[in-house]
């Protein structure tokens, strides 16, 4: 095996170690600021595959780029959405509600 394969290894398996031992450690208070700033990087891989998809190689290289595209999309999509959906769960009613139901 060549030394740039063996290298790629091992930082894909540190990097994949690293990664589960702070996801694991995240405390649940701080999931949604964490989820924000992770759509904020999915949009920049978005970027980098639209730049994928356009870009005049051959054949190959625009499928994988429209794949990846479709891919980055997806993850956008779906990480706003479920942050959406967590915030929903802090809010509170209205206000004038509570102050309703008191008899006053």
């Amino acid at each position: 095996m060549s030394q740039d394969l063996i290298f790629g290894l091992y930082i894909f398996a540190l990097a994949t170690f690293v990664g589960t031992q702070v996801i694991s450690r995240v405390p649940p208070l701080l999931h949604t600021p964490l989820m924000s700033g992770t759509n904020a990087i999915s949009g920049i891989s978005l970027v980098g595959s639209l730049v994928a998809a356009g870009a005049r190689h051959d054949l190959i290289s625009n499928i994988l780029g429209c794949v990846a595209v479709t891919a980055a999309t997806t993850n956008v999509v779906g990480g706003f959405m479920i942050t959406d959906r967590m915030l929903r769960m802090f809010k509170r009613g209205h206000p004038g509600a509570q102050a309703s139901g008191r008899g006053g």
